[in-house]
């Protein structure tokens, strides 16, 4: 498991998929029919709030938190997999994330512009686009140790302001210091998902779901770094070593 330990790959990282969480939820939420594609408990809300008015719940709110489900067990399990095979996590779940992605951005640029968020071709994008966001949330918890949320800013902000009244309040020399590594990772993510939220909103108003071209290309950047930073290379050689070792 990579541990959050290198100062700027992973800060850099973790900056992407929270700008990729921030732009690909308001583009699903103003071109796809008011769908959280990222904050997938968002649905939940909307589905009561429908129920309780008497108006029709779309199918897409209905499916994506069962398939977010499903998508994040499928992750384990690919995890689970790599892990036996001693191939680090990290590279392929990211890779995988970019396919859904992807394909996200396909078949929404293929349906051309207005699309109907109701059409079943239409529903079945934006549960590309909810796996890929169950993906990036199972990335973080099984690949980056002690990374924040990249994705549920309600946790981070909270986070973050406990742990800066730790910093400017607390006594314990040893408990600000953990505070203020905290708050800076945690910032990083907060600062990410806010840039991606006006980015995502600006290019969707101009350019409509072409606008998911943003996060899918984050999403290779996000890839791209892992190949790039010396720390992330050397964690994966070190997780295919013990692999080599029992084969000689």
């Amino acid at each position: 498991m990579e541990s959050v330990s290198d100062p700027l790959g992973t800060k850099l990282l973790t900056f992407v998929l929270s700008v990729i969480a921030g732009s690909v939820d308001v583009i699903g939420f103003l071109g796809l029919g008011t769908l959280f594609i990222a904050h997938i408990t968002g649905n939940l809300v909307i589905l009561a709030a429908r129920y309780a008015a008497g108006e029709h719940a779309s199918a897409a709110h209905l499916v994506s938190v069962p398939v977010f489900i499903i998508a994040l067990v499928a992750a384990r399990l690919l995890a689970a997999r790599l892990d036996r095979s001693g191939i680090a996590t990290l590279r392929p779940l990211l890779l995988l994330q970019f396919l859904l992605l992807s394909g996200l951005l396909a078949i929404c640029v293929g349906a051309g512009s207005p699309a109907d968020p109701n059409a079943a071709m239409m529903i079945f994008a934006a549960m590309l686009g909810v796996s890929g966001m169950a993906v990036q949330n199972a990335v973080v918890q099984i690949s980056l140790k002690d990374a924040p949320s990249t994705a549920v800013m309600t946790t981070n902000l909270t986070r973050f302001v406990l742990d800066l009244g730790e910093v400017w309040l607390g006594t314990n020399p040893d408990s600000r210091a953990k505070a203020t590594a905290r708050a800076r990772r945690t910032g990083v993510a907060i600062a990410g998902f806010i840039a991606g939220s006006g980015l995502g909103a600006w290019c969707q108003a101009r350019v409509g779901l072409w606008s998911l071209v943003l996060p899918t290309g984050l999403a290779l950047a996000a890839l791209v770094i892992t190949y790039c930073s010396r720390w992330f290379v050397q964690a994966a050689d070190h997780a295919q070593s013990p692999v080599r070792g029992e084969a000689v």
